[in-house]
């Protein structure tokens, strides 16, 4: 069955024919880098350095959506995204202690992945991460700094791989 033809689809706001971000993503994250197969945005919560990588597959709602070299690719990018995520971290002086990676979709059900830096004194250690407070936004130093250090780090290690 066609993914625009899926029953369980009727409810998502973005189209299952053709892929486009959800829109959910453009208001809570910052573009970083286009990978070779996920869209990776920085989430836009200051509390903790935080990738998302959002395959870009029309109407890929799981993981089993996906094909079996293309979930060989998201775990490359995962691993991509957490190096990334430590340099976010340890610009910003906050060096990641733990990497966290979920893939839930309850609120968003585009097929997409959390990468999260956590370290014990953070807000919500060493529960999860969702749902815990009102985000931060970054200032915008802070930002500048977040986006570069993740998209240097993606450049340098697409380069060597």
């Amino acid at each position: 069955m066609s993914p625009a033809a899926r029953p369980d689809c009727a409810r998502w706001t973005f189209p299952l024919d053709k892929f486009a971000l959800s829109t959910a993503f453009l208001g809570t994250s910052e573009p970083v880098a286009n990978l070779k197969l996920c869209a990776a945005r920085l989430h836009n919560d200051a509390r903790w350095p935080w990738i998302v990588l959002i395959p870009r597959k029309t109407g890929a709602l799981e993981l089993e959506h996906l094909s079996p070299a293309n979930r060989h690719q998201l775990t490359e990018e995962i691993v991509l995204a957490g190096s990334a995520v430590r340099a976010i971290g340890a610009a910003l002086g906050r060096p990641v202690e733990k990497l966290n990676v979920g893939q839930l979709g309850n609120v968003t059900p585009q097929l997409h992945v959390h990468v999260v830096g956590r370290r014990p004194d953070d807000a919500a250690w060493p529960g999860p991460v969702w749902g815990v407070g009102d985000a931060v936004p970054y200032t915008p130093a802070a930002l500048t700094a977040a986006l570069a250090a993740a998209h240097d780090m993606l450049k340098q290690l697409q380069a060597t791989s």
